[in-house]
């Protein structure tokens, strides 16, 4: 006989956060909770699944570069990306039939579950984006959007990021578990990633999001209550204070080792002929160094450039279970009050259209600053997005350029990636059964307690050691 599960994904959530957050700190037991490195959402969640490292899973940040391709990619979806055994196969071996539903974790499409919710915008051929989700089975899709309205994709990133998407996912959850009754219900809950980012952790934008948070919680933990399940709520990693950009490509750059190619007067990242990039991932970058006899040359460089704490090589990225293929030859960790953009160009007027636009999937690396109408002209970028919304209405093609690009990227005051220097600033986690308790878990034996946690007694091998 199993027990009902529900396992909740609350980003950036900390020990000192939860002072804020009365009724998920009554869930149950608090324990410290290890992560990986990079500390970011894509790596992390993959741990938590499969019990493994990024060296053996293989997903080294929420992106890198496909060598194969020649192209830098973040944010797939592709579960087959994932290796390893996932928890709800290690599930269904010790419990035939088990069911699963996947309310907007990641590498969502083609996961083996039964129920599946994530956000996937229509691309319409004349280049409009419209915010919608995808759902597997496809009924899915019209049951919760008919209930709950569409969901809302400008609220779950950009500028426009706030607590309307963190509410559709929640409630779209309690609709699944009431309508579907999953054995297993995995539930991301994003909203706190947004003002701890723009405002940092320190600071009271960031426990009024927790507050938010909270209260937004109450009906999901009453409803699971009320089934008898098991909760368990635990956070990728925590976001600490930091406002230093440090600019790794610009550096390669001059240095005569990254390539452009101009096109329509705007610059892009040239991967196919630069001697060396890297991919920046919050606190963490990849470096590609396309000929082994630069790679002592660039770590040289690296090593000396303001805001950089590490530089790991081979010997170093095995040390922290990121030896993997799709690693970059050397890996940054930026210091703690730092992180890394990814801006190649040395003018801002040759920058590309998309690097003022939310455009994850065209950016080769991550770009904080979408969380921010410009600040150099917040009020300009509101009617430049007024305009872009009028011509979206009309039928007419649009650009929501409204992004800061500098400017943006100094407005940034929360950064994670690195592994936590104080476990009141690292990932945490709560459990409702209390037979489970302990005072830290690691990342690796997240698996092994959710099975637990089901009543799936066996579990399975930790990697902890």
């Amino acid at each position: 006989m199993t027990i009902p599960l529900l396992v909740l994904d609350v980003v950036g959530l900390t020990p000192r956060l939860l002072a804020h957050m009365p009724r998920l700190s009554a869930l149950g037991f608090t324990a410290e909770l290890g992560t990986v490195l990079p500390a970011v959402t894509c790596s992390a969640q993959s741990t938590f699944l499969t019990g493994a490292l990024p060296s053996e899973h293989g997903i080294v940040g929420n992106g890198w570069y496909f060598r194969e391709l020649g192209e830098v990619f973040l944010w797939r979806q592709h579960n087959r990306l994932v290796g390893g055994e996932k928890l709800w196969d290690a599930a269904r071996s010790l419990h035939p039939g088990y069911t699963v539903a996947n309310v907007c974790w990641w590498y969502a499409m083609g996961a083996d579950v039964d129920w599946t919710v994530t956000p996937r915008p229509i691309y319409y051929a004349d280049g409009r984006k419209e915010p919608d989700c995808y759902t597997y089975p496809p009924a899915l899709h019209d049951e919760l959007t008919g209930n709950l309205g569409t969901f809302p994709l400008f609220t779950y990133w950009g500028p426009g990021a706030g607590i309307a998407s963190s509410a559709w996912i929640v409630k779209a959850a309690e609709q699944i578990m009431a309508s579907k009754n999953p054995d297993l219900t995995l539930v991301y809950v994003p909203h706190l990633d947004y003002d701890l980012q723009r405002f940092g952790p320190s600071s009271p934008e960031a426990a009024t999001a927790a507050r938010a948070v909270d209260d937004l919680l109450a009906p999901l933990l009453d409803a699971a209550a009320a089934r008898g399940t098991t909760v368990v709520a635990l956070s990728e990693y925590g976001i600490t204070d930091a406002s230093r950009p440090v600019d790794v490509n610009r550096l390669l750059r001059r240095e005569g080792l990254l390539e452009v190619y101009t096109q329509d007067g705007m610059e892009y990242l040239d991967t196919w002929t630069s001697r060396a990039f890297a991919v920046a991932d919050h606190q963490v970058a990849h470096v590609y160094v396309r000929d082994a006899v630069d790679l002592p040359r660039v770590a040289a460089l690296l090593k000396h450039l303001p805001g950089v704490d590490l530089v790991l090589d081979d010997a170093g990225k095995k040390e922290h279970g990121l030896d993997h293929a799709r690693a970059g030859d050397l890996v940054l960790v930026a210091e703690p009050d730092a992180w890394f953009t990814y801006y190649y160009w040395l003018d801002d007027a040759r920058a590309p259209d998309f690097a003022r636009l939310v455009e994850i999937h065209r950016k080769p690396g991550y770009d904080p600053a979408e969380l921010f109408f410009d600040p150099a002209g917040p009020g300009a970028a509101r009617v430049r997005a007024g305009t872009a919304l009028l011509r979206k209405k009309t039928g007419m093609r649009y650009l929501m350029n409204v992004v800061g690009l500098d400017a943006g990227a100094r407005a940034v005051r929360g950064s994670h990636g690195r592994l936590p220097a104080d476990p009141q600033d690292g990932p945490v986690l709560l459990c409702s059964d209390a037979t489970l308790a302990r005072d830290r878990f690691e990342a690796v034996e997240v698996k092994d307690l959710l099975l637990r946690a089901a009543g799936l007694t066996a579990g399975v091998e930790s990697h902890a050691g």
